[in-house]
C-alpha cells in the first residue's frame, strides 16, 4: 500500500484542495491481488488504489469513455505471422499505466484510507491524473500511448484501434495492446529493442522478455513456434 502511495505521490496524481460545494466528491479503496506466475507460483502480492467509478455522473466528471482491447483474432493472426517468419516477440507491461493520462475533466476524490494528510484531514484529492477505477482512465491511457507510437513512426490499424504497425523498407513489425500489456513483434531485433527502449523514456517500462504468458495464455517456445495452452486457466 505505501508503495503504491508512493507511486501516486511521485506522479503528482493530484492536489489536496478544500471541497467544493454541490461538486461530486467520489470515494476510493484498495484493491489487493495476488499476481502469479504460468506455473501458478506467486510472482508478487499487488495493492492498488482505485477510485469508485460508479459514483461518477456523465457530463459532469467524465465524458467518453473507451478501453484499448486487442481481439483475440488478431492476436492470433499476428503470432502466426511471427511464427512462420522467425520474428523476435517481446512482451512489455506499463508500470501504473493509467497515470500516464492526462485528466480533462475535474474530478475530486476522498484521500486514500489510511493515508490521509494529518495536516488537512479535511482536504479533498484534485485528481490531475487519471486512476484505475476513473471511467475515463483506459480512454486517457490509450491517448497518451497512441500520441507516443505514432510519434515514433508507427501507423493506426484501420481494422482493430489496439493494433498499431511500422513499415519501412525490409523493417515491419507490429504492436499489440491490451490496456497496459504489449506485444511487440519485429522482423529486425534491434528495431524491436530500440521501440522498447523509446517507451521506456516516455513510460514506465517492465520488459517482460520473449513471449511466454499474455492475456491467462501460456505460450511455450518449440522447435516450430509456439504452443499455446491455458494449463494454469483448467
Amino acid at each position: 500500500m505505501s508503495e503504491e502511495i508512493t507511486a501516486l505521490l511521485n506522479h503528482i496524481t493530484w492536489e489536496l484542495v478544500l471541497p467544493v460545494d454541490n461538486r461530486n466528491l467520489i470515494g476510493c479503496k484498495f484493491i489487493f491481488r495476488t499476481k502469479r506466475n504460468s506455473d501458478g507460483t506467486i510472482s508478487k502480492y499487488k495493492a492498488r488504489l482505485v477510485a469508485k467509478g460508479f459514483h461518477q455522473r456523465p457530463g459532469l466528471d467524465y465524458s467518453q469513455t473507451f478501453s484499448p482491447v486487442v481481439k483475440p483474432a488478431i492476436i492470433r493472426l499476428i503470432l502466426s505471422i511471427a511464427v512462420m517468419n522467425g520474428w523476435s516477440v517481446r512482451q512489455l507491461d506499463i508500470n501504473n499505466a493509467f497515470l500516464h493520462g492526462n485528466l480533462e475533466e475535474t474530478v475530486f476524490m476522498h484521500q486514500p484510507p489510511g493515508f490521509k494528510d494529518i495536516s488537512k484531514p479535511d482536504y479533498v484529492c484534485k485528481l490531475k491524473k487519471s486512476i484505475y477505477g476513473l471511467k475515463q482512465a483506459p480512454r486517457q491511457w490509450y491517448k497518451a500511448l497512441r500520441d507516443a507510437l505514432l510519434q515514433f513512426g508507427f501507423v493506426h490499424s484501420a481494422t482493430d484501434n489496439s493494433l498499431f504497425f511500422y513499415a519501412s523498407n525490409s523493417v515491419l513489425y507490429y504492436c499489440l495492446v491490451y490496456v497496459d500489456d504489449i506485444i511487440i513483434i519485429g522482423s529486425v531485433s534491434s528495431f524491436v529493442v530500440d521501440t522498447i527502449n523509446k517507451l521506456n523514456h516516455t513510460f514506465s517500462v517492465k520488459d517482460m522478455g520473449r513471449l511466454h504468458f499474455f492475456l491467462g495464455i501460456e505460450a511455450i517456445p518449440t522447435a516450430k513456434g509456439f504452443f499455446l495452452s491455458q494449463h494454469k486457466y483448467i
